[in-house]
């Protein structure tokens, strides 16, 4: 079994309600700054970078008899 990177896992400190709401917004407000600030670049990237409809696998249709999960 593949173990993650430890450096991805961080000790999650203990907060109030308050503290994690305003470090959400904080987050959020942070993650739009840089969507804004970089968005040509990012846009660039991304549409030529998007996979072409020939690489995708066919749709598989489903029969009322078939499970969905």
């Amino acid at each position: 079994m593949h173990e993650p990177d430890p450096s991805l896992w961080l000790a999650k400190p203990e907060l109030s309600d308050e503290a994690a709401a305003q470090l959400l917004d904080f987050l959020y407000q942070l993650l739009t700054g840089f969507e804004n600030a970089y968005f040509d670049q990012l846009h660039r990237y991304y549409t030529t970078h998007e996979p072409s409809a020939d690489n995708l696998p066919p749709p598989q249709h489903l029969t009322p008899d078939d499970d969905p999960f």
